[in-house]
């Protein structure tokens, strides 16, 4: 089953573009890079696809010379150079860091030809490479399918275009929430979501996950620099599904790891984007500085392979409000997947605020920049009232306006917090974390 990502437009307006450069696609494995490139190879007369985790493939970027280059793929691929469009896609180019600099002169020697290339490790090469082609290439970054991208595989066009409206109307609400709810339990990833639109059965998935999440622990040796940051790494894939909140890297997951070492493991997996260290900022107006000597977060590449390794998926069933499940975590987890999922011409990793004070400690589940402003978003039902960190958030701030993500319909209202400032509220349903960028403009166009 193919699924249209909505990265293809994407790559459609790069190969319209005038100031066209090789594309390079990151993401970490099994999200869809080769399935979306292979998809969009129909829009040209020829195509060669490379594997450079083939010894046979990588032979070719043995040479300096450019043109020797491309006439040898093109033999192989029986391609004649009159001119017709031509992509190139090489897969797994982090397996030849020569390809990865070559890069550069293929734009500079052949601008004619349509470049792209894809690796599901490329931070770990890019390090290696002294001198990357910087300002020749172009990036491109793909994440599980979103809610979104979902909705449009599910063939309810009517469904996705109430989506799409800004703001979305009210007769479409329980039914999107629904589907945001069936959504939760399988995830994004694409071999995931086609099996199971298919065969409408969770039983089946489970076994796909579970060979998915293996796959990342095989992989580990990757990432690893030596034996011992091998098991380290193993220890925090099998252990980090039980942890939840602001985590401790001295001794995690009931270790004797010593700090350093928990934190390269967790950096290695971050670069590898299968767990993200998300961290803490003090800010309430732009530039946001990370504090990266403060506690973080983990946030799962998927929410669907976080609740398998968790065993949950029948605990979501029937579920009206997901904020009810696991203390909050996965809403938390899924929220902030649908928000990194918008980021895709920049490497984008949220952070969330904190007010560490005695007596008076807070904590706002993320924030949002727009233009001179950050926006607090908080992630939870029920009233006003339990919004005490967004409230303190408000009381420091430069402006009066803040965010909701919660079970219930889309409203905006006035508020006060209980020192007496007022500010606007914006309640945005959950299934509308993906669409944040398009209503804080609205929010902000409507009140400012």
């Amino acid at each position: 089953m193919k699924l249209k990502r909505s990265a293809y437009q994407k790559l459609l307006n790069w190969k319209k573009s005038d100031i066209r450069k090789p594309l390079l696609i990151r993401g970490a494995r099994q999200v869809g890079k080769t399935s979306l490139v292979r998809m969009f190879s129909k829009e040209f007369t020829n195509y060669a696809e490379l594997n450079l985790e083939k010894s046979s493939d990588r032979k070719y970027f043995e040479t300096d010379d450019t043109h020797k280059l491309i006439n040898g793929i093109f033999l192989k691929n029986d391609i004649i150079d009159d001119g017709k469009p031509v992509l190139i896609f090489i897969d797994e180019i982090q397996a030849c860091p020569a390809a990865i600099k070559q890069l550069r002169f293929i734009y500079e020697q052949r601008p004619d030809i349509y470049v792209i290339a894809a690796g599901s490790l490329l931070e770990f090469a890019l390090k290696k490479i002294p001198h990357f082609p910087v300002g020749r290439i172009q990036y491109l970054y793909l994440f599980p399918m979103n809610f979104s991208e979902f909705l449009f595989a599910r063939g309810n066009k009517a469904l996705s275009e109430a989506y799409h409206s800004v703001p979305v109307p009210e007769y479409a609400h329980d039914t999107l929430l629904a589907e945001f709810h069936e959504y939760a339990m399988i995830g994004g990833m694409p071999e995931i979501v086609a099996v199971y639109l298919q065969k409408k059965n969770l039983t089946l998935l489970k076994e796909l996950f579970s060979g998915l999440w293996q796959s990342y622990t095989d992989d580990v040796e990757k990432y690893a620099s030596n034996n011992t940051q091998r098991q380290v790494i193993r220890h925090a894939i099998d252990t980090a599904p039980y942890e939840h909140g602001r985590i401790k890297f001295e001794k995690f997951g009931k270790s004797n790891y010593r700090s350093r070492e928990m934190g390269e493991a967790f950096r290695a997996l971050d670069m590898a984007r299968i767990i993200r260290l998300i961290y803490p900022t003090n800010d309430t107006e732009p530039p946001l500085h990370r504090n990266f000597n403060k506690r973080p977060r983990l946030q799962f590449l998927d929410i669907g392979l976080l609740i398998n390794a968790l065993n949950m998926h029948y605990e979501l069933i029937n579920i009206t409000d997901l904020n009810n499940v696991a203390k909050g975590r996965i809403i938390e987890q899924l929220l902030t997947q649908e928000i990194i999922s918008i980021y895709q011409k920049e490497s984008y990793t949220p952070c969330f605020w904190v007010r560490e004070k005695t007596n008076s400690s807070a904590e706002v589940d993320l924030v949002y920049q727009y233009k001179d402003m950050i926006l607090p978003v908080e992630m939870k039902s029920g009233k006003q009232g339990r919004l005490r960190s967004l409230h303190q958030f408000i009381e420091l701030s430069p402006h009066p306006y803040a965010i909701r993500l919660y079970s219930g319909e889309f409203n905006i209202e006035k508020a006060k917090t209980p020192s007496g400032k007022d500010y606007m509220l914006m309640n945005l349903p959950y299934y509308l974390a993906g669409k944040l960028p398009e209503y804080v403009a609205y929010f902000i166009h409507q009140f400012r």
